[in-house]
C-alpha cells in the first residue's frame, strides 16, 4: 500500500469520527473505538538493540557496540531480524488480546543524536560521534525495521530530534544553544539522512529547548526544515511527558491546555505522556482548531494503515518460533564479535592454551549478566558472561580458571560490613595462582544511562568524568602493582557504552593488552572467548574517541563543538575514533578515484549543489593482510578541505566498508563517497562549495598520529582539486 492510498483510507475513518474520539487517538495508548471497529493501540514500543521491554527476544550488542562493527549492511540485517520478532510477538499478543505497552510494532527506535560528550549517560543508546557513521547506520536499522514490502514491516522512529544529548539532569529545562552552521553540520545530518533515504515513518521530538523553542513544538526543526526542507510525510511523537515540560519546567505556556495546543499546532502529532488528555478543552477554549486535531489523527492512522493494521498483510503470518531463534541467536554473536576493539597487544593475544595452566578472571563485570546488556533491552533467553564464555573454552583443555568479583561495581563499602576493599586480597591470591590474569572492569546501565533509570543519582545517569569507580580503580592499582613485581601478563578487557581514561593501562608494561567490549549482548562472553583463544580475529572500531581524561573536555553544557570529537578537538586522543588492531597485519597499498569518477565529481562540484547532494562516487582502495590470520577489517576514508575557512578543522570520515581478508591475500574494496562531503555549511547552515584542494586518506584508521603510531602506518594521502 502507497502511502497516498493509506492517507485517503485514513480520511475516510477519520472523518467520521467525533472531536473527542480523534483526540483519544493522540494518545500513545489510544483507546478503541468500537463503532468505527478500531481496536485499542499503545503506539509505546521499543527496538534499540532488539525487541525491548517485551519479555523473551534476541537481544544484540548495545547500539555503540553495533555501531563499532562499522558495518551498514549487517546493521539492515540485524533490523530485519528485529522487525521479525516485534511482529512475531505483535501477532501472539493480539491472539490472547494483550494490546498492552511494548507489544505493538511501531518501535521508538534507533537513536540518531550525536554522542559529542563522552559523560553523557545516554550515549551508549547511540551510534558514536560523527554525523556520517551515524547516518550510515540510522538509514541501514531503518531499512531493516520498515522493510520492502507492501506494507511496513514495522515504523520506525529517529530519535531525539533534534539538539540532544545532556546534561540528562537538566534535559526537562535545558536550552541547547547552537549555532546554525553546527545544527546542520553536525546534529542534524544523521536525522535528514533517516527521513530523505530511509523514509523513515516517525520522528520523536527531544525534551529540551533547542535555541529557546521546545523540541516538541518547533518553529525551525519541526515546520521548516523537517515538514518543509525534507519533506517529511509520517507521524511526529513526543518524547514521554516532554510536553507537561512545557509550562511545568521549559515555562513557555501557563498551563497543559496551552502545552497541548502549541504542540499540536507545531505539527506534534502523538503524545507520549497525559497533556493531550486536555485537547478537548483546548478545542472548547478555541486555542487549538479541529483541523488541526483532525489533521494529527489522519497522520496516525496512515501509518497504522501502511502497517497494515486493518488487512490481511504477509506479516501476519509470521510464527513466534521466530523469536530468539537459533539463527537469529548466531547473529548476535557474529555482532558481539565484530563489535569487540582491540586497543592495545603487546603479543600475548591471542592466548595460547598449550602454555597455560591456569586462568584469572577478576572484576565485577566479569560475571556480570547486566554488564551484557545495556539499557532499552529484551530479556534473552540464555545468557553467557565473560567469565562462563572463557571457562566453557577451557574446561576440557585441563586449565584452571580461577574466579574473584576483586571489588563492588562501584560501592566503596560492603553494606552491612563497612569494611573497604574486602575483595581485594583473594583477587591478588587469583593473580597469585594463574598464568594470566584477566581483569573484567566498567560500568552498566545502573550508572548510565537515562535520567532515572540509573543508581547514579548524583549525576542522573551520566558521569562526572572518566575515571573508573573508585573500587575499580583501587583494584586496577593493586593488580598492576602485583603483576608488575612479578612479571605477571595482564589483559584488561572494559565494559562500557562510553569512552574511559584508561591512561594507566596503556602505560603499564604487565598489562599486554587492552579490549574495549562494550555491553556486547548475551552471547558476549562466547564472542569474548572466541576472541581470546584465537577462534576469530578482532575487527572492530571505535565510533568515539577515548580521550586522555576530561580535564580539557569543554564544559558538558556547552554544544558548540569546539575540542569535541576527532572532527574539532585540539588535543591528541588517548585511542582516536576509527581505531582498532587485529591479530594480523593488514595495509593499504593502493587508492584512488574508480575510472571516470574523479571527471564526474570535478564537473558536478562546477554546477549545482544539488546535484553534488545527491551524488555517490567510487574509491577503488586495495588492501593487503601480510600476516597470518584470516582477519575482517574496515577500509575508511577521510576527507580534509584544504583552503576553506567553512571546513571542520581536522579531518571527517566519507567513507568505510567492512570486508574479510585471508592471510596472505589482497582485496580490492571499492567505498562510496557521498558529494556531500566535498561541500562546506556556511554561518546561515547552507551547504556550500567553497573548497577547491582536498586531500583524501584512504586507510584502516583514522589519519591522526596516534593512529599512525598505534598501527606503525598512515593512510594513504590523495589529492583532489577543482583548478
Amino acid at each position: 500500500m502507497d502511502r497516498e492510498e493509506a492517507r485517503k483510507k485514513a480520511e475516510a475513518l477519520v472523518d467520521q469520527m467525533t472531536i473527542e474520539e480523534m483526540a483519544s487517538q493522540l494518545r500513545y495508548d489510544a483507546p478503541a473505538v468500537e463503532r468505527l471497529g478500531i481496536p485499542e493501540y499503545n503506539w509505546w514500543s521499543e527496538a534499540l538493540h532488539g525487541v525491548a521491554r517485551e519479555g523473551t527476544a534476541t537481544v544484540f550488542p548495545q547500539a555503540i557496540g553495533l555501531a563499532a562493527m562499522f558495518d551498514d549492511q549487517m546493521m539492515q540485517e540485524i533490523g530485519d531480524v528485529v522487525s521479525t520478532e516485534a511482529r512475531a510477538k505483535y501477532n501472539a499478543s493480539r491472539k490472547q488480546g494483550d494490546r498492552d505497552i511494548y507489544k505493538g510494532i511501531t518501535v521508538w527506535s534507533p537513536n540518531v543524536n550525536i554522542f559529542r560528550d563522552p559523560r553523557w549517560g545516554r550515549g551508549h543508546e547511540t551510534f558514536g560521534e560523527d554525523p556520517y557513521l551515524t547516518s550510515r547506520l540510522g538509514v541501514s536499522y531503518i531499512k531493516g525495521l520498515q522493510g520492502d514490502g507492501d506494507y511496513l514491516k514495522t515504523a520506525a522512529c529517529a530519535k531525539h530530534f533534534a539538539v540532544h544529548s545532556g546534561p540528562e539532569e537538566k534535559r526537562h529545562y535545558f536550552d541547547a544553544k547552537v549555532s546554525e552552521k553546527e545544527l546542520h553540520e553536525t546534529y542534524l545530518p544523521a536525522f535528514e539522512a533517516c527521513v530523505k533515504e530511509a523514509k523513515v515513518e516517525s520522528v520523536m521530538g527531544a525534551y529540551n529547548r533547542t535555541n529557546g523553542e521546545p523540541c516538541c513544538a518547533h518553529t525551525e526543526l519541526m515546520e521548516k526544515i523537517l515538514r518543509g526542507d525534507w519533506g517529511f510525510e509520517g507521524h511526529f511523537v513526543s518524547d514521554c511527558w516532554a510536553i507537561r515540560d512545557f509550562h511545568e519546567n521549559h515555562q513557555v505556556t501557563k498551563n497543559p491546555r496551552e502545552s497541548a495546543a502549541l504542540a499540536i499546532g507545531k505539527g506534534c502529532d502523538l503524545n507520549c505522556g497525559c497533556t493531550y488528555l486536555c485537547i478537548v478543552q483546548a478545542y472548547k477554549e478555541k486555542l487549538i482548531t479541529k483541523e488541526q486535531i483532525r489533521q494529527a489523527c489522519v497522520r496516525l492512522f496512515t501509518t497504522r494503515f501502511l502497517l497494515g493494521m486493518f488487512d490481511e498483510n504477509p506479516y501476519d503470518e509470521i510464527p513466534y518460533s521466530e523469536v530468539a531463534s537459533r539463527e537469529h541467536l548466531k547473529l548476535s554473536r557474529r555482532a558481539a564479535e565484530k563489535s569487540m576493539v582491540l586497543l592495545k597487544n603487546d603479543g600475548l593475544l591471542p592466548l595460547d592454551k598449550k602454555k597455560l595452566k591456569s586462568i584469572g578472571i577478576i572484576g565485577p563485570n566479569a560475571n556480570s549478566r547486566a554488564a551484557l546488556l545495556g539499557n532499552y533491552h529484551g530479556t534473552a533467553s540464555r545468557y553467557t558472561t565473560l567469565s562462563e564464555g572463557v571457562m566453557n573454552e577451557v574446561t576440557e583443555d585441563g586449565i584452571r580458571v580461577y574466579y574473584s568479583e576483586g571489588c563492588h561495581l562501584y560501592k566503596e563499602r560492603v553494606e552491612g560490613l563497612g569494611r573497604e576493599n574486602d575483595r581485594i586480597s583473594e583477587a591478588l591470591t587469583v593473580a597469585e595462582q594463574s598464568d594470566v590474569v584477566l581483569l573484567v572492569s566498567g560500568l552498566d546501565e545502573t550508572l548510565e544511562g537515562e535520567e532515572g533509570d540509573t543508581g547514579n543519582s548524583y549525576a542522573s545517569g551520566d558521569k562526572v568524568d572518566l575515571n573508573f569507580p573508585k573500587p575499580q580503580m583501587v583494584l586496577l592499582d593493586a593488580l598492576i602493582e602485583y603483576c608488575e613485581k612479578n612479571n605477571k601478563p595482564m589483559i584488561l578487557t572494559n565494559m562500557t557504552g562510553s569512552a574511559m581514561d584508561l591512561k594507566k593501562a596503556k602505560e603499564a608494561g604487565c598489562v599486554k593488552a587492552i579490549l574495549q567490549a562494550w555491553y556486547p549482548g548475551p552471547e558476549g562472553g562466547k564472542a569474548f572467548a572466541d576472541i581470546l583463544f584465537g577462534r576469530i580475529s578482532p575487527s572492530g572500531k571505535l565510533p568515539v574517541t577515548f580521550y586522555d581524561g576530561s580535564d580539557a573536555l569543554p564544559d558538558f553544557d556547552d554544544y558548540s563543538m569546539k575540542g569535541r570529537t576527532y572532527r574539532f578537538m585540539e588535543e591528541p586522543a588517548q585511542y582516536p575514533f576509527g581505531f582498532g588492531l587485529t591479530y594480523t597485519k593488514t595495509r593499504v597499498q593502493s587508492a584512488g578515484f574508480l575510472p571516470g569518477e574523479e571527471e564526474r565529481l570535478r564537473k558536478d562540484l562546477s554546477g549545482a549543489i544539488s546535484i553534488v547532494q545527491d551524488s555517490w562516487y567510487n574509491i577503488s582502495v586495495e588492501v593487503s593482510n601480510e600476516g597470518a590470520f584470516d582477519t575482517e577489517e574496515v577500509a575508511q576514508v577521510y576527507i580534509r578541505a584544504q583552503d576553506s575557512a567553512l571546513a571542520v578543522p581536522n579531518f571527517s570520515l566519507c567513507g568505510f566498508k567492512r570486508f574479510f581478508i585471508e592471510a596472505g591475500k589482497t582485496e580490492k574494496i571499492t567505498v562510496l563517497i557521498p558529494g556531500k562531503a566535498f561541500l562546506q555549511v556556511n554561518e546561515a547552515g547552507e551547504r556550500v562549495c567553497d573548497a577547491k584542494r582536498f586531500t583524501l586518506y584512504a586507510g584502516l584508521s583514522a589519519p591522526d598520529e596516534v593512529s599512525a603510531l598505534l598501527r606503525k602506518e598512515k593512510p594513504l594521502e590523495l589529492s583532489f582539486g577543482l583548478l
